[in-house]
């Protein structure tokens, strides 16, 4: 299963992040890269053309995720199991405290 996230530094969308069978990606987008201005989003995911690979979800993205109570009402609000990280991302961090948040990318 394949599934996309949006993500936006600033509300500037920025790049791609995606689960899929062999593990997560992370990419700028082309546009946000040519940008002057353009920030990287962690220290750990600095600006390059080169996808970011990683077996589990990368550790910048995993913090997005709330914690304590308001984890556990979203897990039983939208029914996600805590190991289900993506799904916690796509469902939690479209409006997350700080500059980073990440919109679920539908595709049918």
């Amino acid at each position: 299963m394949n599934r996309k996230g949006k993500v936006f530094f600033k509300d500037r969308f920025c790049g791609i992040i995606e689960e899929n069978e062999n593990g997560y990606q992370f990419s700028y987008d082309q546009d946000y890269l040519n940008d002057q201005s353009a920030k990287a989003i962690s220290m750990t995911l600095p600006l390059t053309n080169r996808t970011y690979i990683s077996n589990t979800m990368f550790p910048f993205f995993d913090g997005l995720i709330p914690e304590g109570w308001l984890l556990d009402i979203a897990q039983k609000h939208w029914k996600i199991d805590i190991r289900d990280r993506m799904g916690l991302i796509l469902a939690c961090c479209k409006d997350c405290i700080g500059a980073v948040s990440v919109q679920h990318i539908i595709e049918e």
